[in-house]
């Protein structure tokens, strides 16, 4: 990769391995939990607990909820799906302890701190642009040791607009006093992280950690991973200058 003034890191499946961590707590919160969920396969029990993360949170970034109210969705959906009709206080009680488990299992991908310390040694300048609460983003970064690694951490709930919005790419730059043109921006979502950074005007590069179709998808909330669609954003990244890399090692 060219040299850059300035590279932005996404958080959640960049960084810290959101994805393990949330299918590791939800069936630690099932196997544990008081008044647990009879969940006969474990399997399907994670991929439903993502697709709710997926969808719900989608409609907190758009504004459609809050982001306790799609906790709330979260655990609402996933318990009438097992046949439990949760009240909202209820609801509330049980996501709060999936979150104590889910929290549990955070932890850094390998290639992250090598990653940032690389930089650091050429004099690069790093920081975070993440879709979600500041505080709330920022409890991840101090429990995984990130906390004092960042010059500024950009949350698209403390800003008003969330990614691919050109906006919090730019507001970023802005932060830095740092042109677009000198900043790249690394994510794991082709559409929301790598594009969106391109159409702001940064270069975009799309970490495909785990490969193009997967559950949860690669292009960006909300957004169906079909063929189709796939290929369509990939001609769109390619049209954008986006790089595309298997690991923060090849960055």
């Amino acid at each position: 990769m060219s040299s850059f003034a300035l590279v932005l890191f996404d958080l959640d499946d960049t960084l810290l391995d959101h994805r393990g961590a949330v299918s590791r707590g939800i069936l630690r919160h099932v196997d544990v939990s008081p008044g647990h969920l009879a969940v006969d396969d474990r399997a399907a029990a994670v991929t439903l607990w993502h697709a709710l993360e997926e969808q719900h949170y989608h409609r907190y970034l758009s504004g459609e909820l809050t982001f306790a109210a799609q906790r709330r969705a979260r655990a609402l959906d996933f318990a009438a799906a097992h046949g439990v009709t949760l009240a909202d206080t209820d609801a509330d009680t049980w996501f709060d302890t999936y979150f104590e488990r889910y929290r549990e299992s955070w932890q850094l991908f390998s290639d992250a701190l090598p990653c940032l310390k690389r930089l650091a040694d050429t004099g690069t300048r790093v920081g975070v642009i993440t879709n979600g609460e500041p505080d709330y983003q920022q409890v991840k970064l101090d429990h995984t040791g990130l906390g004092d690694r960042f010059e500024h951490v950009i949350a698209s709930g403390g800003v008003g607009f969330a990614k691919p919005d050109p906006r919090i790419f730019l507001e970023a730059c802005r932060r830095f006093n740092v042109e677009p043109s000198e900043a790249a921006y690394v994510g794991d979502r082709l559409q929301t992280d790598a594009i969106g950074a391109a159409r702001a005007g940064l270069t975009g590069v799309w970490l495909n950690r785990f490969g193009e179709n997967v559950a949860v998808g690669a292009l960006g909330h909300g957004t169906p991973v079909g063929s189709s669609t796939l290929a369509v954003a990939q001609a769109e990244a390619a049209d954008a200058g986006v790089r595309i890399i298997g690991s923060l090692d090849e960055l």
